[in-house]
């Protein structure tokens, strides 16, 4: 039995230094140290051995098994070693070479239009205010003389949180809120994003971004809504701008009018983008309504004053000749980088 021990360790060893990886070296455990391994099973014939010889044979049943798991962990840890060694010359860097170039972003088109137009009306004295784009129902319609049954509360052209809880649809409400905080004179701007159930196409997004302006004070004419539009629209668009004011009908002011710009693609001509009329609109604008004063806590006897909500896209799309909406929100670089 001594021989066969020493035979069967030899062996093992043998087979241990041909081991390459870790499934071969636990087949290996398994032939000899398993249940039904070569040592477990002459340690299981120790019954047949003579009573006075079991002690010493016993012994060296367990000196082989000590030699042989230390075999199997030294030929583990070379596994071990030499896996990884080959997984750090897999990832080895050669801190020489040059990197990547990182691709730096740049300002947002939307952003860059924004931030002259806040230039320009902060020139012109006005001051910024900002809102909450989930808004009540009050001020977003009742508080703007918008009616219960009006079209524009109709929930195709609106979402919809709750009965009196809305995503607000213009930044008009604005114009409330600052009118019950401050009592003229009030000169402000408000940006900021608006919602509407449209359909995405190439000029219409149900996330979009609005500017409110408005003016109230003693003696405000419709004359200084006028003059002071045709200005912004000749400092961002340039001097030689052709702008023009049409009626038109909004339940907060009275009276109400659109103004349009030349279309910078055919230049009045009429083409695909402007719909073949030459003009393209760019904001809505009017007298503030009477009752959209008092409501607000002002005496319309006393003040009058002036309001203009303006598509932001649709300005930047005038100012860089840009024919698709779309391109705002793709956050493509290349696009980005145009600008």
């Amino acid at each position: 039995m001594k021989e066969q021990l020493e035979a069967i360790l030899a062996k093992a060893k043998e087979e241990l230094s041909a081991v390459q990886s870790a499934r071969e070296l636990g087949d290996v455990r398994v032939k000899y140290l398993g249940k039904k391994g070569e040592l477990t099973t002459i340690r299981k014939g120790l019954r047949d051995v003579a009573p006075e010889d079991r002690p010493a044979m016993g012994q060296l049943i367990n000196d082989v098994c000590a030699q042989l798991e230390t075999a199997l962990a030294a030929q583990s840890e070379e596994i071990e070693r030499k896996a990884l060694e080959a997984k750090l010359a897999g990832e080895t860097l050669d801190v020489t070479m040059p990197g990547k170039p990182l691709t730096i972003g740049k300002k947002h088109p939307l952003n860059v239009v924004l931030d002259e137009f806040k230039e320009i009306f902060l020139g012109l004295g006005f001051s910024i205010a900002e809102g909450p784009e989930v808004e009540l129902d009050h001020y977003n319609f009742e508080a703007l003389n918008i009616p219960k049954d009006h079209p524009a509360r109709d929930t195709q052209d609106t979402f919809y949180i709750s009965d009196n809880v809305v995503l607000r649809t213009q930044t008009s409400p604005m114009q409330v809120r600052t009118m019950e905080k401050k009592k003229p004179p009030i000169r402000i701007i408000a940006p900021g994003r608006v919602y509407r159930s449209d359909a995405v196409d190439a000029t219409h997004s149900p996330l979009f971004h609005q500017i409110e302006g408005l003016v109230v004070d003693k003696d405000i004419r419709m004359s200084d809504l006028k003059g002071i539009l045709e200005l912004f629209a000749k400092k961002l668009y340039g001097e030689d701008t052709v702008v023009r004011f049409r009626p038109h009908h909004f339940p907060f002011t009275e009276p109400s009018a659109e103004m349009d710009i030349q279309c910078y693609r055919c230049h009045g001509a009429g083409c695909p983008l402007c719909k073949g009329e030459g003009w393209i609109e760019i904001l809505g604008c009017g007298m503030v309504h009477p009752k959209v004063l008092e409501m607000s806590g002002i005496d319309s006897t006393e003040y009058s004053g002036y309001a203009f909500g303006i598509g932001l896209e649709r300005m930047v799309m005038g100012r860089f000749k840009i024919d698709d909406i779309r391109l705002f929100y793709e956050n493509d670089v290349r696009f980005l980088h145009q600008f």
